[in-house]
This record gives structure tokens, C-alpha cells and sequence, in this order.
């Protein structure tokens, strides 16, 4: 099977590269305007937006942000007091090496982080700053914590509810507590758990090809050629292929390989993006209690308040699906694949997901930012080229670490997507081994031809489907957050007692 996919996928590649060096001109506007009516349709209905003092507030951010308050108290403050349990289980203080699943707690929550952090960590905070200020800080950190909670809820159901094959793979996530567990618990709902289901499935394919695979790898090739001194410039169809063939070595492998190879690089590019943050601090240390002064006084001024609901909430998460991606469910596909006999013990560790992507990573790149003073300086400069200057200004170097970062980003969330999407197939297909990697293939040539095309179109299209995961998600969290709830008391009594299974 995996050679028979291996030579269809070198055979579309090559026809993808004879294509994008075809003299006929205009094939991506072609496709761009056919694909702009669609996604101008989903993006104005997912993205209908209230006025709000002088700005507008999209209804689906007020979704995910009231389930996180909702999770956050009903759970009483999970997001605190699980927080030193869950270090224990990445410690691997209750790893079970003969537990069903694939990845260890570590693993399993790499492979996650490496589909969250990307260019909302990098762009999308310089945006919320430009847009609402140094006080948007605030509530994105904010907003990150209220995320821990709706990521513990979705990551512990999608291990409860998960599918143990007999070769002993995974496949859970929101697919299966959608079908399964509205099934089990409320028999009268099976036909809508179903639904929801299969709603969340086919938006997560699509998403994941959209801005998981060709934007991803559309951004990594525009960061290569801008270093490159010109010689990419004429040759994306190549770039595209050799990363393609990078991409599909590890996902071709499914989560354990992801998990083997997110587990060395997310860790990675994680603490020299930090490292280099902290360079810059240290730079200018005697500022930093004045920028922690103006976080704080700007975030309590309706402009700072307006202006961090558009810019971190809106701008700076919807460019990356949300960064942290909490009540999305993307996740839960990753988590459920843990070693373990405890279902609450994967969402135990899902909680330093949004704390490592969105309180660390943002807030180290938005304390940059604010203590340079790069936010009042770049007039017409915003995004990655407003981060790239706050950095610039200590390390005059950083824009060609800035590149390779955004390639690291943008490759573990391609190859974390592609695993996404292809379990979401697999689901459709009645767990189809055949569909899942027939997905794949599909999913790297639109790799490839991601490179090769102006996407802005296809993004909005598949922004439009990322958003609408959130809503059958949600739906299906409220209706067994009960579960959840008994399923955490009873845990917690067992680590109390040594009991766990």
C-alpha cells in the first residue's frame, strides 16, 4: 500500500512541477476567483460580527472565549490547580509503558504544540499590539489561560471516547466523543451526535489542506526566497517538492514518527525563539518594570480593552486558527493517542498547551515588541516585519533566524495538519487505511501547489472551516462536560489514593 501511495505521490509532484513551470499564465487567479465567492460566503457567516464601541466583534470569538470561562468555572479553576499534576505526567511520574496508545504524555503534547505555535506566536501578536496597543498583552495572556480549560475538557474526551484498533493505533478527537459519546450517554441524540461528527471531520480535511499544508508551506517559501539571495525566487514548484518529501517522511510514519520527530524539534525551536526573546530582555532590563507598567495601565483603557479583543482574539489568533486552538478540537486528535489508562490524564497535560503557546511564546515576542518600543517606531510596518525589527534592534542578525524559525513553525504544523486531516478521512471512510493514506498524498501535493499560488482566497476559505470546528466542538462539550466532571473526581481520588490504573 505504501508503495503504491509512494508512486502516486511522485507522479503527482511530478505533474504538479511540470504544471508550475507551464508558460500558460493565470492559473492561480483563475482558481482564486472561483474559490473566492465560496469562501467570501463562510467567512462573512462564521465571521458575522456586532459593533462594539467603534470596532466590530465577531459572534464566534465570543463562542470560544464564554466556553472558556464556562469550563474554567465549572471545572473550578482546572487550569490552576492541575497545572502541578500535569508537570508530574510529562515528568513521566505515571507513565505506563504497557497502557494502551502510541505517544508518551511528552509526545503526545509536542505533536500538539508543534500544529499551535507558527506565525500567531510571531505575527499575529505584532498585530493585536499595532491594532490594541501594549494592553492587548494582557488579554491574550488572558485569554490563554481560560484556553487551558477548554483544552483539558475536549483532550480528556477525545482519549475517553477514542478507538483502540486491533494493531493497536489510535484514532480519537472530537470525531469520536461527537458519535460515540452524545451516543452513549443521551440515545436520543445519536442521529445529531453523528452529525456533528461528520460536520467536524470534513471542515477538519479541508482546513487542514487549506491552512494547515498550503499556506504553511506558501509562508515557509515566501521566509527561504526573502534570504535567499534570488535563487528561489523563480523556483517555488521546487521548494515545494523538497518540502513535500520532508513533510510526508514523517507523516507517512503516523503519530509515532510525529510524535518522535515534534519531541526533538518543537522543544527546540521552542527555547531558541525564547532564548533569543530573553537576549533582547536582558538588553534592556532597567525597562522592563516600565513596560509591565504600560501592559498593565494600557489593558484597562477602553482602547486597550477594544483594541486587545480585535487584535489578539480576531487578528492575531484567527491568522493562526487561534494559535493556542482551544475548543477548535485539533488537539484532541493528537492527545488521544497518549499511553494511558486515565482519560483525564491526557487533558491534565493538555493544559501547557495554551500555556506554552500562548502565555510563554506570545507573551515573550509581545514583552519584545513593547520594551524596544518597535510598536510606536514602525509606522507602517506590522506582522512578522514588525517582530523582525523589535529583534533587529538588539540582533541585527535575527530577520535570517527569524526565516528559519518560520520554516521550523510552519513544517511541524504542516505535519501535524496532515495527520489531522487524515484521521478526520479516516473517520468519514469507516477507518479506512486506504483513505488515510490516500489523503496523505492528496495532502502533500496540495503542498506543492501551495507554494506555486497567491492563496488568499483559499486561506479565508479555510480560516472559514477551521472556525466552524468550534461549533459542533462546543456543542458536544457541553453536553458531556458531565462526564468529564465525574471522570476527574473519581481520577483525582485515585492518584490521591496510588490507585491509578
Amino acid at each position: 500500500m505504501i508503495k503504491r501511495v509512494g508512486a502516486l505521490l511522485a507522479g503527482c509532484l511530478a505533474s504538479m512541477a511540470a504544471a508550475a513551470q507551464s508558460p500558460e499564465p493565470g492559473i492561480d487567479e483563475r482558481i482564486n476567483a472561483a474559490v473566492t465567492p465560496v469562501s467570501t460566503a463562510i467567512s462573512d457567516a462564521i465571521f458575522y460580527a456586532i459593533p462594539m464601541h467603534g470596532t466590530e466583534f465577531p459572534l464566534i470569538v465570543g463562542w470560544l472565549v464564554l466556553a472558556g470561562i464556562i469550563f474554567t468555572l465549572y471545572f473550578r479553576f482546572i487550569n490552576f490547580r492541575g497545572f502541578t499534576h500535569a508537570f508530574r505526567l510529562l515528568r513521566g511520574d505515571y507513565n505506563d509503558p504497557k497502557a494502551p496508545g502510541e505517544v508518551t504524555y511528552f509526545q503526545g503534547l509536542s505533536s500538539a504544540v508543534s500544529g499551535t505555535v507558527g506565525l500567531g506566536n510571531i505575527a499575529g501578536v505584532a498585530v493585536a499590539i499595532t491594532l490594541g496597543g501594549p494592553g492587548a498583552t494582557f488579554w491574550m495572556i488572558l485569554a490563554g489561560i481560560l484556553g487551558m480549560a477548554t483544552k483539558f475538557v475536549e483532550c480528556t474526551l477525545g482519549t475517553q471516547y477514542r478507538l483502540v484498533k486491533p494493531d493497536g493505533t489510535i484514532s480519537g478527537g472530537p470525531m469520536y466523543y461527537l458519535s460515540r459519546g452524545i451516543g452513549e450517554h443521551y440515545p436520543k441524540l445519536r442521529g445529531f451526535g453523528i452529525v456533528l461528527a461528520t460536520i467536524f471531520a470534513i471542515c477538519t480535511m479541508f482546513g487542514a489542506i487549506g491552512a494547515g499544508g498550503m499556506f504553511q508551506a506558501n509562508q515557509a517559501y515566501a521566509q527561504i526566497a526573502s534570504i535567499s539571495g534570488g535563487f528561489f525566487d523563480d523556483k517555488a514548484a521546487l521548494f515545494g517538492i523538497i518540502y513535500a518529501i520532508l513533510a510526508g517522511a514523517v507523516l507517512i510514519g503516523g503519530i509515532s514518527r510525529i510524535g518522535q520527530v515534534t519531541a526533538k524539534l518543537v522543544p527546540s525551536m521552542a527555547a531558541l525563539y525564547i532564548l533569543s526573546a530573553l537576549v533582547v530582555l536582558a538588553m534592556h532590563a532597567a525597562d522592563i518594570p516600565a513596560a509591565l507598567m504600560t501592559i498593565i495601565g494600557d489593558a484597562f483603557n477602553p482602547e486597550g480593552v477594544v483594541g486587545g479583543i480585535v487584535g489578539t482574539l480576531i487578528m492575531g489568533f484567527r491568522r493562526a486558527a487561534f494559535s493556542n486552538e482551544a475548543g477548535l478540537g485539533s488537539s484532541a486528535i493528537a492527545h488521544s493517542t497518549i499511553r494511558t489508562r486515565e482519560p483525564v490524564s491526557a487533558g491534565m497535560v493538555a493544559l501547557f498547551e495554551p500555556f506554552v503557546d500562548t502565555v510563554i511564546i506570545c507573551t515573550m515576542t509581545a514583552l519584545v515588541i513593547v520594551i524596544t518600543g518597535a510598536y510606536m517606531q514602525g509606522e507602517g510596518v506590522e506582522g512578522v516585519r514588525l517582530t523582525s525589527m523589535a529583534f533587529a534592534s538588539v540582533m541585527p542578525w535575527f530577520p535570517y533566524l527569524l526565516a528559519f524559525l518560520v520554516l521550523l513553525f510552519a513544517f511541524s504544523t504542516t505535519i501535524t495538519w496532515g495527520y489531522y486531516g487524515a484521521k478526520a478521512a479516516s473517520f468519514l471512510a469507516r477507518e479506512s487505511n486506504a483513505v488515510l493514506y490516500g489523503f496523505k498524498a492528496f495532502y502533500l501535493v496540495m503542498v506543492v501547489v501551495g507554494c506555486t499560488m497567491q492563496l488568499s482566497a483559499i486561506v479565508d476559505l479555510a480560516d472559514g472551516l477551521l472556525f466552524i470546528m468550534a461549533i459542533p466542538n462546543l456543542i458536544g462539550m457541553y453536553l458531556l462536560a458531565p462526564v468529564v466532571k465525574r471522570e476527574l473526581a473519581a481520577y483525582m481520588e485515585r492518584v490521591r489514593n496510588g490507585t491509578t490504573r
